[in-house]
């Protein structure tokens, strides 16, 4: 039986997870957390039977522990709460679903505790990536990649041991408003950007992939992930979502992770690898499919794409720079206080405001992060 944890069990990848688990007789959950939407966590508790529940909302948390009082069942709220489910002791691997830096800590403490992680929360390695990576080498745990294109980038290096990477080739769908100019994108609604032409994710996600700024998120954690350069890793833009990444060797062959557009695989592959299991959905049909498309990347339209693999680049503390004026942002577009083309105005902004700290520790970390919270607070 496989023992495993989610932080954020009512968000997309939380929920899919779960999915997961109802297919298949063998895992069992022993720890779940969740923001504040405690009526859908409160019936994940009552289906999986999980040893601790977590909510980050502490009102929320106090509801939901006099909701359960007939179980078991230990509920925390905070940062507490969500260590608690991180450490766990019965569960062998934590799926780090959380969204931003909030999950660094829990992250740092699984890991410390033994545990491997099937990584989707990607804000901790972009701003964490250096003390992260060593940790996982020093604690001997894997680092089990969840998000699809990390996800086939990892299985196209299966088989690879000692082979050299000549580059990473990362796709995109391109978003809602691929070969859009700036210019069209200035009267951009929320309800235009949540429409994402491939994917069905949260909220956040979906403003990120399109404007990009997920793009480019992705291309810093794939730095850390898989040891390259920030320029070893290319974005491509492939509009059908069906090759979801590739990796190009020394010697020049391409090798490539093609499939339907759907999170089950990669999340259902982290939980059981190197094994491969029956996953029940729609398969690609070639024949139906009939091409497969490629294009550039549109870094002058797309701004937030072009200041990624500069914050990736420069690195130190720029990269939670970048991450978090985004997060600021995003919030800030969906909650209608500032338009479309702001977002990427603001993480400029950000980062030429700041000043870089080399190597931070995780309070360092954290401070930039707070730092850069202020800074857009005081301009917008």
């Amino acid at each position: 039986m496989k023992k495993i944890a989610i932080l954020g069990s009512t968000g997309s990848i939380g929920t899919q997870t779960l999915e997961v688990v109802r297919a298949n007789k063998d895992i069992e959950v022993t720890a779940l957390a969740a923001g504040s939407n405690i009526d859908l966590l409160e019936k994940q508790i009552r289906e999986f039977s999980p040893k601790i529940a977590a909510v980050w909302n502490e009102e929320k948390a106090k509801e939901l522990k006099d909701r359960v009082r007939d179980l078991d069942i230990r509920v925390e709220s905070g940062m507490d709460g969500l260590l608690a489910v991180a450490t766990e002791l019965g569960a062998e691997i934590v799926v780090t679903a959380v969204v931003g830096m909030i999950g660094i800590r829990p992250t740092i403490a699984a890991m410390n505790a033994g545990k491997d992680i099937a990584l989707a929360n990607k804000e901790t390695l972009v701003t964490a990536g250096h003390i992260i990576m060593s940790l996982a080498k020093e604690k001997h745990v894997r680092i089990l990649p969840v998000d699809s294109e990390h996800s086939a980038i990892f299985q196209s290096l299966n088989g690879e041991t000692g082979n050299k990477i000549h580059k990473i080739l990362l796709t995109a769908s391109g978003g809602p408003f691929r070969g859009w100019t700036r210019e069209q994108m200035k009267g951009v609604q929320v309800e235009d950007a949540l429409k994402h032409p491939n994917w069905t994710m949260g909220r956040k996600i979906t403003i990120d992939s399109s404007t990009m700024v997920n793009k480019g998120l992705e291309v810093m954690e794939a730095r850390w992930l898989f040891g390259v350069e920030m320029d070893q890793v290319q974005v491509v833009v492939q509009p059908q979502s069906v090759i979801h990444s590739m990796v190009e060797y020394e010697d020049g062959a391409v090798i490539a992770q093609l499939g339907t557009p759907d999170m089950k695989l990669p999340i259902q592959y982290a939980l059981y690898y190197p094994e491969r299991r029956f996953l029940a959905g729609d398969r690609l049909d070639f024949a139906k499919l009939a091409q497969i498309t490629f294009e550039a990347p549109d870094f002058e339209n797309f701004h937030g794409l072009s200041l990624a693999y500069k914050a990736g680049r420069r690195g130190g503390t720029l990269p939670t720079v970048f991450n978090a004026a985004n997060e600021r942002a995003v919030q800030k577009f969906l909650d209608r206080e500032i338009g479309y083309l702001t977002i990427t105005d603001m993480i400029e902004a950000a980062m030429e405001h700041h000043t870089v700290k080399e190597n931070p520790t995780v309070e360092e970390i954290l401070a930039a992060e707070q730092e850069t919270y202020d800074f857009i607070e005081s301009r917008w």
